[in-house]
């Protein structure tokens, strides 16, 4: 009998929840259950459209633009308009130099981390966080820190136990604002807490702002707005914002005025030239949707605003589940009282089982600060919100 080639112990440490949620997704959906897909952030599958000149400009750029291979760093015009759209945005300036294009944020954060981590170096997470981060700080053999942030103060990072948990090993510190997976908006305070802390240790901050426009309670501030000492990667797409997921295009820039990430620059465009570049037509339509009207964006806040309200009141009123409002990106992350589950995993599971209500348990996030929540989308309308909060309330009802 022949023997078996194992896969890499990094490769198979790998645990992505949110997509991995749909195994028992699938099994629900083959018995004939009526499905409610409330884990993943994917605007487009909902009644969200991509922009029509979007879609015209890459139709275009097929027969217009050399189908060739592009520039390893992204191609030049678009980094231009990344310039200037961070610039109209947050009054900051960079060069097109500064800017690297991405096959999405999800490709920069894997090469990023194949940059910034050697075995049993640490960075600093928000917990609960985007998984993505653990996942590629693990798969270098790197370890993830993470940081509280605060359910009781609308998810406020936890700037002192920053502060505690920076070793000599630490090499950054990353912020999702808004966040994912708390729709929790940084104050200004603390992410000048956070850059104070930065700068006072050198340590960089990797700063992920895809959600930058979709805000619809209070006030969006880029750490790009932070002073000139802060050593900070900016990460942002077209994913979300810009309604354009499948196309996977994403950037970052870097603020660094004492060239402290010299060498991690050159160690991630090692890497971008061995990718070749990211998709050429698609950075066309991308550089389009940053320079046409943005009006689409009034619109999908609008809609989230009133989702996202709804989505509070009405899980509050379910008997074992808490939660605070949402103020941006496209989730809440409920509480949940574990009566009759072990693990928010085990609840999970039981919901996709017996209602077709597919949730991301909250240890997917933060396996320290994620326990006893959920995870869940503000995109679907209304009357699917509430068919599925009805469904959740009959199944929560059973186990008071």
């Amino acid at each position: 009998m022949q023997k078996k080639i194992k896969a890499s112990r990094r490769s198979m440490g790998m645990n992505y929840a949110i997509r991995e949620i749909t195994v028992p997704a699938a099994a629900a959906a083959a018995r004939g259950t009526k499905m409610y897909n409330f884990n993943i952030g994917d605007p487009n599958k909902w009644d969200f459209e991509t922009p029509e000149y979007f879609k015209e400009t890459l139709r275009q750029a097929v027969d217009r633009t050399d189908n060739g291979y592009g520039d390893s760093q992204g191609n030049l015009d678009l980094r231009q308009a990344i310039v200037d759209r961070e610039y109209e945005k947050n009054g900051v300036s960079i060069k097109a130099e500064d800017v690297y294009v991405t096959a999405g944020v999800s490709e920069c954060i894997n090469v990023m981390m194949g940059a910034f981590v050697e075995p049993g170096d640490e960075i600093l997470v928000p917990g609960p966080g985007y998984p993505n981060y653990a996942q590629y700080i693990n798969f270098y053999e790197g370890k993830t820190v993470p940081y509280r942030m605060i359910e009781e103060e609308d998810w406020a990072p936890d700037v002192d136990m920053i502060r505690s948990r920076i070793t000599n090993r630490t090499k950054a510190i990353v912020v999702i604002n808004p966040n994912n997976p708390t729709g929790a908006v940084y104050r200004e305070k603390d992410l000048r807490e956070i850059g104070n802390i930065a700068a006072e240790y050198d340590i960089p901050v990797i700063s992920d702002e895809i959600y930058d426009k979709i805000v619809f309670d209070g006030e969006f501030y880029s750490m790009s707005r932070l002073p000139d000492d802060i050593p900070r990667v900016i990460l942002n797409g077209f994913s979300k914002v810009n309604l354009m997921p499948g196309w996977r295009e994403g950037y970052c820039y870097f603020m660094d005025r004492n060239g402290l990430m010299d060498e991690i620059r050159e160690g991630m465009m090692k890497q971008f030239r061995a990718r070749i570049c990211a998709n050429v037509p698609c950075q066309e339509a991308a550089r389009v949707s940053l320079q046409g009207p943005q009006d689409y964006i009034v619109d999908m806040n609008r809609k989230l605003k009133e989702r996202a309200e709804f989505s509070y009141k009405r899980l509050n009123e379910i008997p074992g589940i808490s939660t605070n409002k949402p103020h941006g990106a496209l989730y809440i992350f409920p509480k949940i009282e574990l009566t009759d589950w072990k693990t928010d995993k085990d609840f999970v599971y039981d919901v996709i089982d017996k209602t077709g209500v597919v949730l991301v348990h909250g240890s997917g996030f933060c396996e320290e600060f994620g326990q006893g929540h959920f995870r869940s989308i503000l995109l679907p309308p209304m009357p699917v919100l509430e068919e599925a909060y009805d469904l959740l309330e009959k199944f929560m009802v059973k186990h008071q």
